[in-house]
C-alpha cells in the first residue's frame, strides 16, 4: 500500500489513544461498584445487567437522567473535579428512590474538548464513589472528545441511572391528611440554583479561592460540597414500612417539588422554624437581597429530602433515619388544599 502523509486524527484533536488509556484507568473503580447483578465490566459496545441475579421476581423498571448544572463552572475554575461526579450520581439515584426504586447500575457521558486522562479519571472515580455510597454499579458509559465545541479545560457530564421495584411497590401510594413530613438535611446548596450563587460570589467580590464568609475554607470548596446521597438510607425506612412518598428538593425548592408527590386535593404545612436555615442560605440571601419566597423556591434551604410518613410511624422512622447517619427534622403535615403553605420563617 502507498502511504499518504494526511491529516490524522490525532492531529484533527481526537487523540483516540488517550481515550483507551482512560479506559484501563477507570476500570477499577468501575470493578468497584459491582453489585449482584452486574455480568459485564467496561469496553463492550453495550452493559448488561441480570434482574433475576439482582434478587427481583417481577421487577418495573424506573429510569431517570440528569446533569450537574452551572456547577461545573466552578469545579473547572478552581480544578476541584473530585467530588462532582458524586454530585451527578446523586441527582439521578436520589430521584430514582423518590419512586420507590432501588438504583442498579448508572452509565455516565464526559464530553470535552480536549481530554486530560488525569482529569477525567478524576472525576469518573468520583462518579464510582457516588455509585459506591448508593449501591448502584457503573457498568459503562461514553467518553466524547470534541475539539472546536469546549473552551480549553471546559467538559460536560450527564448520567443516566436505572433501577427496579417488585410490581405494586411504587411510590408516592398511600398518602393521606395528616401524615407527617420527614425533612433530611441537606449537605449544602447541592447541585441546583448555580446561576444564581455564581451572580451573588461575583456581586460580593469574592473568587473561589477567597475565605468562605459563611463556613471553613475556601469559597469554592464550600460551594463544591457534594449533594448527599439519601439511597441507603430511604429504603431503610420504605423498607421498615409506613412511607408514602420521598420528594427529592431539587431546582423548584421546597414550593415546587413536594407538590409533585401529594395527590389531588391535598397539599402540605411547613414549619419554617422547625429547622435552622444552614449559614451559606443566609448569605446568600442577604447577599442577594432575595426575599424568603425566592430562596424556598430557588434553593434546598437545608432539606434535600422530604418523607412524607404514617404518623402513627413518625416516631419509629425518625429513629431508624437517623440511626443511619441522617439529620432528620419533623417539618410538617399533609392537609387539605393544594401547593405549600409556610408558617414561621426560615431568614
Amino acid at each position: 500500500m502507498t502511504t499518504k502523509n494526511g491529516l490524522t486524527y490525532a492531529q484533527a484533536g481526537v487523540d483516540i489513544d488517550a481515550g483507551n488509556a482512560l479506559v484501563e484507568r477507570i476500570k477499577p473503580a468501575a470493578r468497584r461498584t459491582a453489585r449482584p447483578g452486574t455480568m459485564s465490566g467496561l469496553g463492550g459496545f453495550g452493559a448488561l445487567f441480570d434482574l433475576k441475579g439482582a434478587g427481583y421476581s417481577d421487577p418495573v423498571l424506573v429510569a431517570a437522567t440528569d446533569g450537574v448544572g452551572t456547577k461545573l463552572r466552578i469545579a473547572i475554575d478552581t480544578g476541584m473535579v473530585d467530588t462532582i461526579g458524586i454530585d451527578l450520581v446523586a441527582m439521578c439515584v436520589n430521584d430514582l428512590v423518590c419512586q420507590g426504586a432501588e438504583p442498579l447500575f448508572f452509565l455516565d457521558y464526559f464530553a470535552t474538548g480536549k481530554l486530560d486522562v488525569d482529569q477525567a479519571t478524576r472525576i469518573i472515580e468520583g462518579i464510582a464513589e457516588g455509585c459506591a455510597q448508593s449501591g448502584c454499579a457503573l457498568i459503562g458509559g461514553e467518553t466524547a472528545e470534541m475539539p472546536g465545541m469546549y473552551h480549553a479545560g471546559d467538559f460536560d457530564l450527564a448520567g443516566f441511572a436505572v433501577g427496579a421495584m417488585e410490581r405494586g411497590a411504587d411510590l408516592p401510594q398511600g398518602v393521606v391528611e395528616g401524615d407527617v413530613l420527614l425533612g433530611l438535611a441537606s449537605n449544602g446548596v447541592h447541585s441546583n440554583g448555580y446561576s444564581l450563587v455564581r451572580k451573588v460570589v461575583e456581586k460580593a467580590g469574592l473568587s473561589w479561592s477567597d475565605a468562605c464568609p459563611f463556613g471553613e475554607g475556601t469559597v469554592g470548596e464550600a460551594l463544591l460540597a457534594p449533594t448527599r446521597l439519601y439511597v441507603r438510607q430511604a429504603l431503610a425506612a420504605v423498607r421498615a414500612g409506613g412511607v408514602h412518598a420521598l420528594a427529592h428538593i431539587t431546582g423548584g425548592g421546597l414550593t415546587e417539588n413536594l407538590p409533585r408527590v401529594l395527590p389531588e386535593g391535598l397539599g402540605a404545612e411547613i414549619d419554617l422554624d422547625s429547622w435552622t436555615l444552614p449559614a451559606v442560605f443566609d448569605w446568600l440571601a442577604r447577599t442577594a437581597g432575595l426575599d424568603e419566597p425566592e430562596l424556598l423556591k430557588t434553593f434546598n434551604s437545608g432539606i434535600g429530602m422530604i418523607i412524607v410518613v404514617d404518623a402513627a410511624r413518625a416516631d419509629a422512622l425518625t429513629d431508624l433515619l437517623v440511626a443511619e447517619g441522617e439529620t432528620v427534622s419533623r417539618i410538617g403535615r399533609v392537609i387539605a388544599g393544594q401547593g405549600v403553605r409556610y408558617i414561621g420563617s426560615a431568614l
